[in-house]
This record gives structure tokens, C-alpha cells and sequence, in this order.
């Protein structure tokens, strides 16, 4: 097993094999279909730091945050999987979900040192591993705003990196 601390480095990606475990502990980006678009269109500005958003070396977890858990949804719906590219070249180094990714995705995680990891639904495990939830960004659109968690080894496999993928 690999153990990987937030922020991640280009060299850990480099590193990865596909059907790796890898388990993942420190700050974790979690957003899906509704935030991911709005923090591309921050990017594309050039305004992320303006919303005190640092995306180099983090994780986006693919899930909503609700009372009851979070868990993942499916990357590969437009709004998410369109907005892959952009996030990994703007220095997101794991994309955490669930779902096959196109080929198209799976050549931009290539070129920009990312990776996409999935993980099973299991709410309950994954709310037992985290420690602090934080809204960062665009409140008003409650469990799908940007959130910021702590955890704590949390375990994934290794579905895409370094132009290799699970998926053929």
C-alpha cells in the first residue's frame, strides 16, 4: 500500500500504478456536478486565490457533503468529467469518484501528473475517517458547495494515471 499526505507531489503521481491501494490522510477538496464548473470558470479568470482557493497538490473527492455522510458520484457526468482537465491542470493531483472515464480524461490526467482513483460507496466508513468539514466556497449551494474535509487514511484504488487505466 502507498500512503500519500496532502498536498501530493507530481513525483508521488509519477510514482502510482493502476489498481494500486493508496491510502490518502490530510486536507481533501470535495465537490461534483454543481461547484466543479464554477471553480473551472475561477480558474480560467484567474481568480481562485481571490476566493483563497489552492488547488495544487489536492485531491477533489466527487461527492456532496450532507448531515447524513459523503459519498462518491459518478465522475463520469458531463459537469464533472468536463471539468477534470482544467482542474488537474490547475494542480489537482487525484480526482476521487466513481465511474469509467473517457479516453480523452484519461490523456489530460497524463499530461498534467494526475490521477483518478475510485472508491466503493461506503458513506458511513468515510464520515468515521473525517475529522473537520469547512465550506470554502459558493454556500449557497448547500451539500454541493466546495468543502474543504480532514481525513484520515482513507483508502482508494488507483483507476487512471500515467496514460494506464482500469478501463481498457
Amino acid at each position: 500500500m502507498v500512503y500519500l499526505n496532502t498536498p501530493i507531489s507530481r513525483e508521488d503521481i509519477s510514482l502510482l500504478k493502476v489498481g494500486e491501494i493508496v491510502s490518502i490522510s490530510g486536507q481533501i477538496l470535495c465537490g461534483r456536478d454543481a461547484v466543479l464548473p464554477k471553480i473551472v470558470k475561477l480558474y480560467e479568470e484567474g481568480k481562485l486565490n481571490n476566493n483563497d482557493i489552492s488547488l495544487e497538490g489536492m485531491v477533489i473527492f466527487h461527492t456532496a457533503v450532507s448531515p447524513a455522510g459523503i459519498g462518491p458520484t459518478s465522475s463520469n457526468k458531463l459537469e464533472i468529467e468536463g471539468s477534470i482537465p482544467k482542474l488537474s491542470e490547475a494542480g489537482v493531483r487525484i480526482h476521487l469518484g466513481k465511474g469509467a472515464l473517457s479516453s480523452h480524461t484519461i490523456t489530460a490526467l497524463k499530461d498534467n501528473c494526475s490521477a483518478y482513483a475510485v472508491i466503493p460507496p461506503v458513506t458511513a466508513l468515510l464520515e468515521r475517517k473525517t475529522a473537520e468539514r469547512k465550506v470554502l466556497a459558493f454556500p449557497e449551494l448547500g451539500m454541493e458547495a466546495l468543502y474543504m474535509i480532514n481525513v484520515e487514511d482513507v483508502q482508494v484504488i488507483i483507476a487512471a494515471v500515467n496514460g494506464n487505466s482500469i478501463y481498457g
